[in-house]
């Protein structure tokens, strides 16, 4: 039985780019009809995709998923884009006046709308596992409406996996100056409703694109090529047979050690310059190395300034559950890992690769690392809030000032947690034994009192 996932992309750019690879890797064509010769392309593909039988014709697969904007013109581009008869028409909503970069206006008329197709979209599934939201947090409609959306979700889906691919503003990379406002009020909201939040950003994407495929000048369209593979990547072993799967729900178990600790940096391996790929052969050792590379993150942080709490690989084509040595790279760079989670890399493994790759290998980390673009958000906001610089925007809309408040504080807890348990270490293990031995003597003299 499929495990299905309803899609919902409040950024639509990037969402367009995610269904161009997932069509590709399920052998559909842009109208969502199969032209694959694979039959292990359609054994799951309805964890994506909703089969509509016609009468006289072939079947159609049609996306489960949500495009939502503030202003008509990017639907609209879709619709009338190379990808317009794939999804249903009424899968589009849209409000007319646009946010303006502007988290309060989360236009609160369209929610309901929205999740009136969610709920039809939910009831056609025969298991409903979860739901994945890509949206932006540095402006209006992905940040405002896509956390608002989000705590709706919760509300109404208490017991679905609620999983988020959160584009985050990069300080190189800037589009507007209350990015640091839209940020940290979302974060606010993430780290409430979200159960895995898989970040990204732009200043990553476009040194990946720049310094390692040797494009000189990337478009939005290449940046979002990588996001694609890795929300493939993601959910490949729920789309597709292997020897070790996992799905949403097990990764998040496997990711998350403290419910609010639930923010994940992706890495994607391999990534190669188009010319040098026919002189390259790469082993299952180098993929495994080049996912721990900061080189290949996805988000403008260094791991080696933090440490691993968890960590899930996902490999994918014919590779023998033998080859891959994440024990020895564990080994080697045991400082780089907290001691007091064990055998804390989970391994998924795939035997369909990508389209046009033999091997490819996707992680999702929980590092303490990831408390630095926290610390860069909030540095911003601190500046901008102690004078009260752009918020009349906000309090016009109809928001409190206490909100801004709340959402600093939360934001200082979680960069507080996170820096809690990098420095959690042996002395607290040596500690916890000590009086954990202590406790257990005494319940021994107690039972052998009672036998007495």
């Amino acid at each position: 039985m499929p495990r299905e996932i309803i899609n919902i992309q409040a950024g639509n750019q990037v969402g367009e780019s995610f269904w161009k690879t997932v069509l590709a890797e399920h052998g559909l064509d842009e109208a969502g009809n199969y032209k694959g010769n694979d039959p292990q392309q359609l054994t799951r593909a309805n964890v994506y995709f909703s089969e509509v039988d016609l009468p006289g014709s072939a079947i159609k697969y049609v996306p489960r998923s949500v495009q939502i904007d503030l202003e008509a013109g990017v639907c609209n581009r879709i619709r009338s884009g190379p990808l317009g008869s794939l999804f249903r028409p009424d899968t589009f909503l849209h409000a007319e006046v646009g946010a303006g970069n502007n988290w309060a206006k989360g236009c609160a008329e369209l929610v309901d709308s929205i999740m009136d197709v969610v709920r039809k979209q939910g009831e056609a599934c025969d298991a409903l596992q979860g739901f994945q939201l890509i949206h932006s947090l540095g402006g209006g409609t992905g940040a405002g409406l896509g956390t608002l959306l989000l705590s709706k979700l919760r509300e109404e889906y208490p017991d679905r996996m609620l999983a988020t691919f959160s584009i985050l503003p990069a300080p190189k990379v800037s589009e507007t100056v209350v990015e640091p406002y839209n940020a940290l009020l979302s974060i606010h909201q993430l780290v409430e409703n979200s159960d895995m939040t898989i970040c990204l950003d732009n200043e990553a994407l476009y040194d990946i694109t720049s310094r390692t495929l040797k494009i000189k000048q990337p478009s939005f369209d290449d940046l979002n090529v990588l996001v694609s593979q890795v929300m493939c990547g993601v959910s490949t072993s729920l789309r597709f047979p292997g020897q070790l799967n996992g799905d949403l729900r097990k990764l998040g178990l496997n990711l998350v050690p403290f419910p609010r600790l639930h923010f994940l940096m992706p890495s994607y391996a391999p990534f190669n310059d188009m010319k040098a790929k026919a002189f390259q052969r790469i082993s299952v050792d180098d993929l495994t190395r080049e996912l721990f590379d900061r080189r290949n993150l996805l988000v403008a942080c260094d791991p080696r300034f933090g440490r691993y709490l968890t960590a899930a690989t996902i490999f994918r084509g014919k590779i023998s559950s033998r080859e891959y040595s994440i024990h020895q790279l564990q080994t080697k760079n045991s400082t780089q890992f907290v001691e007091w989670i064990p055998d804390n890399v989970s391994v998924s493994l795939c035997s369909v690769p990508p389209v046009g790759q033999a091997q490819a290998a996707t992680c999702l980390a929980n590092s303490t690392a990831i408390q630095e673009i926290f610390k860069r958000s909030l540095t911003q906001f601190a500046a901008m809030y102690k004078r009260g610089a752009f918020l009349h925007w906000y309090t016009g809309e109809g928001m409190d000032a206490m909100e801004f408040s709340e959402a600093e504080s939360n934001a200082q807890d979680l960069i507080a947690e996170y820096q809690q348990y990098q420095e959690a270490g042996t002395e607290d293990e040596e500690g916890f034994e000590e009086s954990y031995g202590e406790q257990g003597g005494e319940e021994i003299a107690t039972e052998e009192e009672y036998e007495e």
